[in-house]
């Protein structure tokens, strides 16, 4: 079965969409932990409960962040080499901070020193930090737009700093990511702690999700008033061999809101994010962690559609030459290429899924004190 080429490109757009939201979904919890793990934790053994609720689940959860990495590379190979360039700096630092993670779960309690336990507490906390913030940082820059521009030869050259990547804008979306991330970790501690640990967290999950709330609508606010968007002028016929430089696009005069109005179907996307925000709230209030872990992957998932809805059909605009911006038409692979990523997708995805979902019900439960003390040299 051959499918056309635009289709295909269409359908990349979304399936890469689908790997971020498991990624943030899954690898999302555990890094909420960690980022809550010297604030909830108030003693040792308290700290070690929360580590071993994700400490069977962190690495495979880890897949999800490789295989989205993976998809950009082989998907848009253009769009991987510009914001490696560009992003650079900021890639390092989450790889770096993403370091202590394995380190930190399997070397923190070997040592019975409490320099040493706290030391690779603030370590995890910085693995789950870190990267939910950069994150946000980096969707907040896309939103703005880059500054690259290509040669004839299709070459990125960036001319920003890392500073620069540090603009009130894209901070403001960190928070958003990092918020976010944060209620849902603390649903999924609500979820499988017992006793004083689940209580803190769930206070915890409703702070956090009314961050989301606050912090999100007045991205919109920002986005409404202050940032400009990307419009494509001309494209070449669909089917034409991929030239991000063949197109022309203006800069200004618009917002990110215009696909809204074309497409009013996408307004379920911002809808979802506020929903589920505010429905983990009330669930978590009512002691009901399971359905509120729901609404918060729902809220995870509409705030990330959002930011997709918004910049579509762009990948990633440019603000120094707006002709070298990279949307899903023009910065995409072959069509062989696709095909056959396509068609291992549908394959090997559904398996990836219900191993998951076993390892998940074979490891369930809640965790407590007296469990660590009774397997102190086995447990994390």
């Amino acid at each position: 079965m051959i499918i056309e080429y635009e289709i295909l490109k269409l359908v990349w757009w979304l399936l890469i969409g689908v790997l971020l939201i498991g990624f943030a979904i899954t690898d999302g919890f555990d890094m909420g932990t960690g980022a809550l793990l010297p604030f909830l934790g108030k003693n040792d053994d308290e700290r070690r409960v929360i580590i071993n609720t994700i400490g069977p689940h962190w690495d495979g959860n880890q897949v999800w962040f490789i295989t989205a990495g993976g998809a950009i590379f082989a998907a848009w190979p253009a769009v991987y080499a510009a914001a490696f360039s560009g992003f650079y700096i900021a890639m390092l630092l989450v790889l770096f901070a993403l370091f202590f993670r394995p380190v930190g779960f399997d070397y923190r309690s070997k040592i019975e020193d409490p320099r040493w336990r706290s030391a690779w507490d603030w370590g995890l906390f910085a693995g789950g930090a870190v990267p939910a913030l950069i994150f946000g940082v980096a969707f907040g820059n896309l939103l703005l737009g880059v500054p690259f521009k290509l040669d004839e030869f299709l070459r990125p050259a960036y001319t920003g700093t890392f500073w620069a990547l540090l603009n009130p804008f894209a901070l403001l979306c960190g928070v958003v990511s990092l918020a976010m991330l944060v209620m849902h970790g603390a649903v999924w501690l609500q979820l499988r702690c017992e006793a004083i640990i689940a209580e803190r967290a769930r206070v915890a999950a409703q702070g956090a999700a009314l961050v989301v709330i606050a912090t999100f609508a007045l991205a919109g606010v920002a986005i409404a008033n202050w940032v400009d968007a990307y419009t494509i002028v001309s494209i070449p016929a669909g089917g034409s061999p991929s030239n991000p430089l063949a197109k022309e696009v203006l800069h200004g005069g618009v917002n990110w809101l215009a696909n809204y109005s074309i497409y009013p179907w996408m307004l379920a996307a911002p809808a979802a994010g506020f929903a589920g925000a505010l429905m983990t709230v009330l669930l978590t209030r009512a002691r009901r962690p399971g359905w509120a872990f729901l609404t918060s992957s729902l809220a995870l998932a509409g705030i990330i559609l959002t930011a997709g809805f918004s910049m579509f059909p762009f990948i990633m605009p440019s603000i120094t030459q707006p002709g070298s911006s990279l949307t899903l038409w023009d910065a995409a692979s072959s069509h062989r290429t696709l095909t056959v990523m396509f068609w291992a997708v549908i394959v090997f995805l559904p398996l990836v899924l219900l191993y998951t979902a076993w390892t998940y019900r074979s490891m369930w439960g809640r965790v407590s004190v007296e469990q660590i003390r009774e397997n102190t040299h086995s447990a994390y």
